[in-house]
This record gives structure tokens, sequence and C-alpha cells, in this order.
């Protein structure tokens, strides 16, 4: 076990108990996906309205387990069953249930030792609660080559360790609770600020949530649409 990992580890031990999704995750025992269901209907209609629009409805309130954001109700169509949908998901561990989600092929890599052999996060994950801030592979498409070049590096390991846990905050929290909250401590040690509606939160101001409140059986995952930087 390598010296960063050790001081991950230990973090997280003392947050409480750190999509993000793995392929071929070693260690993670269920399997499902990820991204949901949206679209907000009027108490007029929410009798007719589809599963996917009374999620995103019902999920506005405190407290609520399902799906909300404006991404959720095409995800919810293009997985409507099966180990990738919102009900598989819940049924497995963060690692597994993100390995299972198409959007999530670069997050895995990086926290499972595919980008990096020196930095691997996946029991770490599935030691505890966590929400999750997991970029989506278009969010990693938008960092310069040099970067991502860099962090496959030994040097590198520190740097990368310290992005991923600067998406993990210990506990989940539904989307009121982080609003409540502002600005809510990560595992990294950073804090980051949400802001918006519970069907729009931004995170960090220029980071947008495309589909939150995504539940798996450890934790609360929000597919964001860019990598989050902590202050280095």
């Amino acid at each position: 076990m390598t010296t960063t990992r050790k001081r991950t580890f230990s973090v997280l031990a003392l947050a409480g108990a750190l999509g993000l999704g793995l392929s071929a995750c070693g260690g993670s025992d269920d399997t499902a996906g990820s991204t949901t269901s949206s679209s907000t209907t009027s108490s007029s209609s929410s009798a007719m309205a589809s599963p996917s629009e009374s999620m995103t409805s019902s999920a506005a309130m405190a407290g609520s387990t399902d799906p909300i954001g404006p991404g959720c109700a095409d995800y919810a169509a293009q997985v409507p069953s099966g180990a990738g949908s919102v009900g598989g998901m819940a049924a497995a561990n963060v690692t597994t249930a993100a390995s299972n989600n198409p959007l999530l092929t670069q997050l895995v890599a990086a926290v499972s030792g595919k980008l990096n052999p020196d930095v691997n996060l996946v029991d770490t994950l599935n030691s505890g609660e966590f929400t999750v801030f997991a970029p989506i592979d278009s969010a990693f498409a938008k960092l310069p080559a040099d970067t991502v070049a860099s962090l496959k590096t030994p040097e590198g390991a520190k740097t990368l360790t310290s992005v991923l846990t600067y998406h993990v905050v210990a506990g989940k929290m539904d989307p009121q609770q982080l609003l409540d909250a502002g600005t809510v401590p990560t595992v990294q040690g950073g804090s980051v600020k949400v802001a918006g509606t519970p069907d729009k939160l931004t995170i960090d101001g220029s980071t947008n949530v495309i589909c939150g409140n995504v539940q798996t059986s450890n934790a609360t995952v929000y597919l964001v649409d860019s990598v989050l930087m902590p202050p280095m």
C-alpha cells in the first residue's frame, strides 16, 4: 500500500467510514449503473405523469431518495431496467453501481488503478456512507491532455488522489441537505460550495449536476459535467 493511499484511508476513517465508477473493480460484489429521471409536473397532472417525471417532482422534497436533475429523464429512458437502471444501482455498492454506468468509464479508470496504478480507491469507497460528485466521461474530455498525462505518473499519484477525494463527502446527503449546508467539507480536506435549487444544483459555481440523488447501497451520487479541482 502506498503512502498516499494510507493517508487517504486515514482521512476517511476519521470522516466516518469515499464514480465514482470502476470498470472491472476487484473487491466489489454487486452490479448496477447510473443517471436517471427528471421533469417537473404540476399537482393536477401528477396522476398521469411518467415514472421519470414523478421521480423528479417528488425528489424536490427533503429526505427523498428519488433521482432529480435535468438529465435524469434521458437516463431513465436509456436504461429502464437491469443492473444499470436506478433500481439496479440502488442494490449495489457505489463502486459496482458506477462500473455499470455507461457515463462513468473514465472515472472508473481513475479510482480503480487503471489510470494510475498507485491510486486505487475501490475498497475505500465501499468502506462507509458517502455523497459522491461523479464527473461523467465528457467532463474528463475537457481536461487538457498534458494534465491527464501528468496524473498517470508516479509523481502525479498524490494529485490524482487529492482530486478524486475532493469529489467525496462523508455521509449521504440529499439535494436539500446540500443546499441547506451551502458549503460542504470533502474527504480531501477542502470544501465545495453548493447552490441553485434541488432540481438544478451547481457545485463550486460552474459545475452542473446532470442527475443527482442517485442512490447506491452506501452512497448518494450526483453526476456532474466537470471535474472539480481542489485549491492546490
